[in-house]
């Protein structure tokens, strides 16, 4: 590393130094951009204030894995956020389907084979009256966009407000019609849509962390699973329950 740093330093020498303040500035020099954002960088950099500490620990607590692949329109992912929290709400035992990453779950799921229905048989004819979501002409990508607006759609006409800003109660009444199948939507049933985001949900909250949900193998520890356990033959003659640390496929990779 300090063979690397010289080798650095000796190559700036020819560099115009406007172009090294630049560099300095934007944190480029320093192998990222400083202050989250080019902007940032340049303003810390002319203002020669030091970067706060408060910064520097959320930047080094965010998961930068969390970021949206298939949900190109941010309210759509708002409206996801709110139903599966409502689906899997936080309470005493544990977090929600927020807190537990759910929602990017869902997201890196539509944006891969998943979502456009790579798997499935695509041929019509298509069932025509409730149709299933491996039975209808739509991927589980349109089916999820056309739901969640529908959702809105629904709490905007009801309550003159987005499904986002409306009370528990109120996402509850609405959620629930869905389930019962008494909001008219194309291409799908609602309750349909719902079984479908309600699975989705609970895969989210359950699976392994390596798919984007169950943040912190939360949703495990809630249930006492002990996650991906290559073993068992080092306690199967135990009498007594025994407690583990949840383990993620990702605890089997090379780390370095």
């Amino acid at each position: 590393m300090a063979e690397d740093n010289k080798t650095n330093n000796s190559s700036e020498e020819g560099v115009d130094p406007t172009r090294r303040r630049f560099l300095k500035n934007t944190g480029i020099a320093l192998g990222g951009v400083a202050g989250g954002s080019l902007l940032g960088g340049l303003l810390v950099g002319q203002s020669g204030k030091k970067e706060d500490s408060s910064s520097k620990e959320s930047a080094s607590e965010a998961n930068y894995t969390e970021a949206r692949m298939f949900f190109t329109r941010f309210e759509d992912f708002v409206i996801l956020e709110q139903a599966t929290e409502r689906i899997y709400p936080e309470d005493d035992n544990g977090p929600g389907a927020i807190g537990l990453g759910v929602p990017y779950f869902i997201d890196k799921q539509l944006a891969g084979k998943w979502g456009v229905n790579a798997k499935d048989y695509r041929q019509g004819p298509f069932k025509e009256s409730e149709p299933t979501a491996d039975m209808s002409s739509l991927t589980r990508g349109e089916l999820f966009i056309l739901g969640l607006r529908k959702i809105d759609e629904e709490s905007q006409k009801r309550f003159k407000e987005t499904f986002a800003k409306i009370e528990a109660e109120q996402k509850d009444e609405i959620l629930t019609d869905f389930a019962d199948g008494n909001v008219d939507m194309k291409g799908i049933g609602s309750n349909k849509f719902f079984d479908l985001l309600r699975s989705a949900t609970l895969e989210g909250a359950y699976s392994d962390p390596m798919y984007g949900g169950n943040r912190n193998m939360e949703g495990w520890k809630m249930k006492e699973f002990p996650g991906s356990v290559a073993s068992y033959t080092d306690m199967i003659e135990e009498k007594e329950f025994i407690k583990m640390d949840p383990i993620s496929l990702t605890d089997y990779q090379q780390k370095s």
